[in-house]
């Protein structure tokens, strides 16, 4: 999927694996098929699973990196309402793999879907108490670290621009640029809350019509308070979109800021991952699909 991808196959994970971890010598460990664009997961038993890092980096930067997410992944847990993987340590970089990778819990469920629950009441309200518990963390005087979505709209302008030349082909640009216009305008929704910062559907966990599990929590930290309002245009049709909207009480200018995170994760993904990863490339064009439904553009 990355140009700078480094390949981590079964045999080489239980090496590793067995070898730092010698009390999952005997545990079963599988390689999972995922949707994640990030790590290559395998399952180690039926409680724990190795997240390997995917996009090659420096082994000190990676081991700060995963220390700090294991450290949002503890603090997630105090305002989750949902059961999210916990740390459990830091794998060691050896000449077959050149990073430190990570241990976490397990958590049981399916991986929710785009439209598999987008007709549902019950789903929908479990994601806004979702967001809304989240956003009443603590911040502890801290504020958005400037990585990813969750500051300025307009510090995006040169990835967008990326996005709309890579598309040409794809979608309809004119339109989309039009509407980039007009939402990069929108002034702040208010002070930074602590905020998941990437519900796309590969992190959420459902069985039956209920939210089961969190995961990918390491970003957990202060951003937009508008920013996590995205998963209603990735996992939600417009009936349920007004349920998730009336419950998290999200008044019209931060609904449209939510539109505007959302709008440039999605442009992101239909090309990028047009042949690479399938999955997260019809995400885009799905999430795009329900923008326009609200937008007037």
């Amino acid at each position: 999927m990355h140009s700078d991808q480094v390949r981590i196959e079964i045999d080489l994970a239980r090496d590793l694996i067995r070898d730092q971890f010698p009390q999952y010598e005997y545990q079963e460990i599988v390689p999972l098929v995922t949707a994640g664009t990030v790590n290559a997961i395998f399952r180690i038993g039926s409680k724990y699973a190795a997240r390997f890092p995917l996009r090659l980096m420096d082994q000190t930067q990676c081991t700060i990196l995963l220390r700090a997410e294991a450290a949002a992944m503890n603090e997630l847990k105090e305002y989750c309402p949902f059961p999210t993987p916990q740390p459990i340590g830091l794998g060691r970089p050896t000449p077959a793999y050149p990073m430190p990778w990570l241990v976490q819990s397990w958590i049981e469920g399916e991986t929710a879907t785009p439209n598999g629950l987008s007709g549902s009441t019950a789903f929908s309200l479990d994601l806004a108490r979702l967001v809304t518990s989240l956003r009443r963390g603590d911040v502890k005087g801290r504020r958005f670290d400037g990585r990813g979505r969750g500051g300025n709209l307009s510090d995006h302008d040169d990835w967008m621009e990326v996005c709309f030349s890579n598309s040409e082909d794809l979608l309809d640009v004119a339109r989309l640029r039009h509407l980039w216009a007009v939402l990069r305008e929108l002034p702040p929704a208010g002070s930074e809350v602590m905020s998941h910062k990437d519900l796309i559907p590969a992190n959420l966990l459902v069985q039956g019509e209920s939210l089961v599990g969190v995961l990918d929590g390491g970003s957990f930290g202060p951003a937009d308070p508008a920013l996590d309002l995205v998963v209603a245009w990735h996992l939600l049709d417009r009936t349920c979109r007004a349920v998730f909207r009336e419950a998290t009480q999200a008044g019209e200018l931060e609904w449209r800021r939510g539109a505007a995170w959302a709008f440039q994760q999605a442009m992101g993904l239909v090309w990028y991952y047009r042949v690479t990863n399938p999955t997260m490339s019809a995400l885009g064009r799905s999430t795009i699909s329900r923008l326009l439904e609200d937008l007037a553009v």
